[in-house]
């Protein structure tokens, strides 16, 4: 899937992350900021990556600030972010790529 277009999803409230997505310059260049970067910051990085390979992102300039968010939250702001970016508004397949 190609990022489109600039989008958000997501808070800067406690236990919530914001993932901001852009078009890439051919790689995905990945940007993180959280509060508990020390003790879990492979395991976000890890949760975002495999997320956009799950989407079939290739391509992405992403930037997360992490307020202690869990997985499901980190995995669903992505999706949500690589959805609107690519303007899918209906029957939204979450958890799932797009066909």
């Amino acid at each position: 899937m190609v990022i489109q277009k600039p989008a958000i999803a997501g808070t800067l409230e406690s236990s919530d992350c914001m993932v901001t997505v852009e078009p890439g310059e051919g790689k995905i260049d990945l940007d993180l900021d959280s509060a508990v970067i020390r003790q879990y910051g492979k395991q976000i990085r890890k949760v975002i990556l495999e997320t956009l390979q799950r989407l079939d992102v290739t391509d992405a300039k992403i930037t997360v600030v992490d307020k202690g968010a869990l997985d499901c939250t980190i995995k669903a702001r992505v999706e949500c972010a690589v959805y609107r970016s690519n303007g899918v508004k209906d029957q939204l397949p979450w958890g799932g790529a797009i066909v």
